[in-house]
């Protein structure tokens, strides 16, 4: 089966040599996307975290998610399978309460495992879409 590497203006920097995301099918595949604010003016090399903690890097974390998702002609409401990497067990109460807030009804499958990330990031979340 053919594969596409998915590009776009609007989608975060990749921090490796790697793809954001690769479409096969009906199908796109998004790397785990950071708490990073990836833009156009950050460095991938040196970015950190955006301050604020989990909740806030949560946020930056679906912004890069959604960013790729538009930029393969999906969105969150056709996410079927999430991996959201936390990097402690406290966080998830709040995680659960926060993908209740992005996936309000029918959510996606998620396994949520506990993780080292580096740069002291507390979540990654990476994703399958539907493209439809």
């Amino acid at each position: 089966m053919h594969h596409e590497v998915i590009h776009g203006p609007s989608m975060p920097q990749p921090m490796g040599h790697y793809s954001q995301a690769v479409r096969a099918g009906d199908l796109v595949f998004v790397a785990g996307q950071p708490g990073i604010d990836l833009g156009a003016s950050s460095d991938p090399a040196t970015a950190a975290a955006v301050p604020g903690g989990f909740e806030a890097e949560w946020r930056q974390a679906f912004r890069n998610l959604e960013a790729v998702l538009r930029a393969a002609g999906s969105g969150l409401e056709h996410v079927v399978k999430t991996t959201t990497f936390l990097t402690d067990l406290e966080n998830g109460e709040a995680a659960n309460r926060l993908y209740a807030e992005y996936f309000p009804t029918n959510p996606p499958a998620r396994s949520s495992p506990i993780v080292k990330l580096p740069r002291g990031l507390l979540i990654s979340i990476e994703a399958i879409a539907v493209v439809p």
